[in-house]
């Protein structure tokens, strides 16, 4: 039979859409067979198919009807909540604003710091913590809208507290606000020099942080500043550990016969941001551990293996090249220098002779080459007892890679900075023979 399907029981199983009676006839549908067969039992006897029909109508309107309530229902709820939170945020005033200070209720000025990396967020987070901020919600929602915001660079802010996050975020993105910013050029000294020529004064480094570390807290216009000697005393009286001196520096530091210029070269040229409210000593720390990193980055912990010269004696060396030639010469000064101390032969290089009397100029006179002093290359062989000057990275990897040569002598002819290198003294004379008139004139 086309309607039945064997089961793995032997018994039958029926198609609603098409049963029929076991031998064969079509079941009507109502009929008691088929309630019988997809109902699983009797049907009321004496009904009629009309009656039956009737009432499975019925069952399914009242089904329908059940699912029509029951989603008029779900509907009235949603309408009843949305209701609900209208009527509530109309009464509240809205979502819960992110605490804030209220304008004309500022305090005293405090340093922010903005670190390498900081988000708006983060900044927030410092600025709430240090008061600047009621919080860092109320500094976000202002930062965002502010695209001067993107422009921030790292460093530290002077900023007044307890004061509005919009006016926060705007005295933040104003460059006037950064403090404990200082640029140091190559060459710089630790102490002032002067010019014998022009009698004009070279700011030293402890002048430059000085300067740099004036603020003002109170808004009385009256700034106030970490003095030079402030910066000369921590510099001198602190041990070379104390003050951030790498460990490959620090039995060279531990005997500089003059400690007011112990960290002479350790801090090196660049730009430099440092807390103003911090001590001397925490800010020459913080600038000596940042440069040497700085120097390491070259190599110079390794260079030793083509020049001979260990970590303090390359920055020594790059000193030298510093003050004694520009960037195109740098190299082939570093090969003089190498090469006079493995001669050996002294250096006799002015640059030295000005350091200890904390003046420039090109030619010195017979009387100052003639002083002996920890760091006159005329006096003694060998390398000054500390650097003379901030050196350049182009200096310092000077000195680490040397340019091949065997000079040892070189002199600048003119105020362009033309410079003759020999080996053959004699020939060294010739060369000197060619400087401009004046150009090699002591101004003393």
């Amino acid at each position: 039979m086309n309607n039945q399907r064997s089961t793995d029981r032997g018994k039958y199983e029926y198609d609603d859409e098409a049963l029929t009676d076991p031998i064969g006839y079509q079941v009507d549908e109502g009929s008691e067979f088929h309630h019988a067969v997809t109902r699983g039992g009797p049907q009321e006897v004496g009904r009629s198919r009309a009656e039956v029909r009737h009432d499975r109508s019925a069952r399914k309107r009242k089904r329908r009807g059940r699912k029509v309530g029951l989603a008029l229902g779900m509907i009235l709820v949603i309408v009843i909540a949305v209701g609900g939170f209208l009527v509530y945020d109309r009464i509240s005033g809205g979502p819960v604003a992110p605490e804030d200070f209220t304008a004309g209720s500022s305090g005293p000025s405090v340093v922010l710091r903005v670190q390498p990396g900081d988000t708006a967020d983060q900044i927030g987070v410092e600025a709430t913590e240090k008061g600047v901020v009621a919080s860092s919600g109320a500094f976000m929602e202002a930062a965002v809208v502010n695209p001067a915001m993107s422009s921030v660079q790292p460093g530290y802010y002077l900023l007044e507290s307890h004061i509005p996050a919009e006016d926060a975020v705007t005295a933040l993105v104003d460059p006037s606000a950064r403090v404990g910013n200082v640029v140091i050029s190559e060459g710089r000294q630790l102490h002032d020099s002067r010019d014998v020529n022009t009698d004009a004064v070279k700011k030293g480094i402890y002048t430059l942080l000085s300067e740099a570390s004036c603020i003002d807290t109170t808004g009385a216009g009256t700034p106030t500043c970490i003095p030079y000697a402030d910066f000369n005393t921590a510099g001198s009286l602190a041990e070379p550990t104390a003050l951030g001196v790498p460990e490959w520096a620090r039995s060279e530091v531990s005997v500089v016969p003059d400690r007011d210029r112990q960290l002479e070269g350790l801090i090196a040229a660049g730009t430099w941001d440092f807390d103003p409210t911090a001590a001397p000593g925490d800010i020459l720390r913080q600038l000596v551990e940042e440069s040497a990193a700085t120097y390491e980055n070259t190599g110079i912990l390794t260079a030793g293996a083509s020049s001979g010269l260990g970590p303090y004696q390359t920055l020594v060396a790059a000193s030298l090249v510093e003050r004694e030639s520009l960037p195109p010469d740098f190299s082939k000064v570093a090969r003089v220098i190498i090469n006079r101390l493995a001669a050996p032969q002294k250096l006799e290089f002015d640059s030295t002779v000005n350091y200890s009397l904390d003046t420039t100029e090109v030619a010195t006179t017979d009387e100052d080459r003639a002083t002996v002093t920890p760091w006159n290359t005329y006096a003694m062989e060998g390398l000054p007892a500390t650097p003379i000057a901030a050196p350049s990275i182009g200096a310092v990897e000077a000195v680490e890679a040397p340019a091949d040569g065997d000079w040892l002598y070189f002199v600048t002819i003119n105020q362009v900075g033309e410079t003759l290198f020999t080996r053959d003294y004699d020939e060294h004379l010739a060369n000197i023979g060619k400087v401009e008139d004046g150009f090699l004139d002591s101004g003393r």
